[in-house]
């Protein structure tokens, strides 16, 4: 018997969650970044593309809590405890974050990227989730596929070809 895979799409201020032989794909990675955390002994792994850093800036009304590192992080990791991972074997890699705009700024609040990859080793950080590998900044967008079997993550890169890590 052979499984059947399926490409499950994250989508911008999305998470999802799914286990082998699926892999996880987003695009449009620019100064968004893609986390991935896995079990790869459960099999299990889910992905959020991340647009924002710290949700207590937002608006409380009409807010989609997977836009936000802090939150999406949170419903990720609760996702993936709840599907069966362990806490204990997971382990993240990322790609992202990329500096969109062409001019030079000192304005902390346009380096949207920068803030992005910062809240997010933050938070690995805090949960003890070690962060495997990562492709992050630059000036170009992403397009990124997880294969859960391998723990391969795929980065297409704008006008820079492919790699793994």
């Amino acid at each position: 018997m052979t499984l059947t895979s399926e490409i499950i799409k994250v989508g911008i201020a999305d998470v999802k969650t799914t286990v082998y032989p699926n892999t996880l794909k987003t695009s449009g990675l620019g100064s968004c970044v893609g986390l991935v955390l896995y079990d790869n002994k459960a099999k299990i792994a889910g992905l959020a593309h991340i647009m924002l850093p710290d949700s207590t800036v937002a608006k409380k009304d009409n807010q989609n809590r997977m836009k936000y590192a802090d939150t999406a992080f949170e419903i990720l990791l609760h996702n993936l405890l709840t599907s069966g991972a362990s806490k204990a074997n997971l382990k993240a890699k990322m790609a992202g974050g990329a500096h969109m705009f062409g001019f030079k700024s000192d304005n902390k609040m346009l380096r949207i990227g920068e803030r992005n990859i910062e809240a997010i080793r933050v938070l690995l950080h805090h949960h003890h989730i070690p962060l495997i590998s990562e492709d992050v900044g630059g000036n170009k967008g992403r397009t990124i596929v997880f294969d859960i079997d391998t723990s391969m993550l795929e980065i297409r890169t704008v006008n820079s070809g492919t790699k793994q890590i």
